[in-house]
């Protein structure tokens, strides 16, 4: 399933992120540098430098977005979170059908449970370029406004579509959450905007309460932390 949030960076910070990626057009490399080894066969973008001393800030400005947005934590329960990416794709590139690697990072290593791409152009600004996820319910696309992101199950099939005119430019990520299995993260996410509603509608009611202990202890047995 996938998870729209809007509006996640603020005009400032997505004016800075971009001020900050243009500027430092000669420290993108070829994004077959970050890739499995089967992702590198199909992926054509290029990426912010893993040494560009810049890149620290703006995957901060991300990460702090994403922990700010009120969806992210319920639909994610993120336990760890990696260092975004910055990827580039000019007329002519793109990335065919992948799956992300299971396991990242060294020294802690993480799981990937979860992926995001947070876009940083809109889309009159470039051709082509969709983002389209293989779900269990079908196949669906993500081409946002600058500033919105999509979180998505890592385990999907994915793929983005070529560009054909003018620049897509996102940050893109992985995440471990603390609820290991994605349809017991849906039915706590399900919950919890029953939750939220009962808490405006019916605050201080009993079928409020239940609802609120049947979550607690759901998240409580299901977390791996």
């Amino acid at each position: 399933m996938l998870y729209q949030l809007d509006n996640l960076l603020t005009a400032e910070e997505l004016k800075a992120i971009r001020k900050t990626l243009e500027q430092s057009e000669g420290q993108f490399v070829d994004g077959k540098l970050s890739a499995g080894k089967e992702a590198d066969t199909v992926k054509q973008n290029l990426e912010l430098s893993r040494t560009a001393p810049q890149k620290e800030v703006l995957a901060k400005l991300i990460v702090g977005a994403l922990y700010r947005h009120p969806l992210f934590s319920r639909i994610a329960y993120p336990a760890k979170i990696s260092t975004p990416l910055f990827a580039r794709y000019t007329a002519g590139m793109s990335y065919g059908t992948h799956i992300d690697d299971p396991i990242m990072g060294s020294d802690p290593y993480y799981r990937t449970d979860l992926s995001f791409t947070v876009f940083l152009t809109d889309p009159n600004e470039y051709e082509g370029g969709e983002l389209t996820i293989q779900t269990h319910y079908a196949e669906q696309q993500a081409k946002l406004a600058a500033g919105s992101a999509v979180l998505y199950p890592s385990a999907s099939l994915h793929r983005v579509a070529e560009v054909t005119a003018g620049v897509r430019m996102v940050a893109v990520g992985w995440l471990q959450s603390m609820i290991r299995d994605p349809v017991q993260r849906e039915l706590l996410f399900t919950l919890s905007n029953a939750r939220e509603r009962l808490l405006q509608s019916r605050p201080g009611r009993r079928e409020t309460f239940e609802v609120d202990y049947v979550l607690v202890n759901l998240t409580r047995m299901w977390s791996d932390v």
